[in-house]
């Protein structure tokens, strides 16, 4: 799931040096994600691991690092 989705941020957005992408990176902090990115990575969450990312759940905790957005998958998969 990490790598997976790692690679689908590497693929689809701008990161300038990929080793500077962390777990712990902020994506919209850096630069990486804009709010519209951030629609595309709901939606890849929603079809790849078919999780529901409900309204309430649109929130960097839960989205802003790769770290975050694998802990949340994880407790939404249960």
């Amino acid at each position: 799931m990490h790598d997976q989705f790692r690679q689908f941020l590497l693929k689809n957005f701008y990161v300038t040096d990929a080793s500077t992408l962390l777990d712990d990176t902020s994506l919209m902090d850096s630069g990486i994600v804009d709010s519209t990115g951030m629609l595309e990575i709901i939606g890849f969450i929603e079809e790849t691991f078919g999780v529901r990312v409900a309204d309430a759940d649109m929130v960097p905790e839960n989205l802003d690092s790769i770290g975050q957005v694998v802990a949340f998958v994880q407790r939404k998969l249960g």
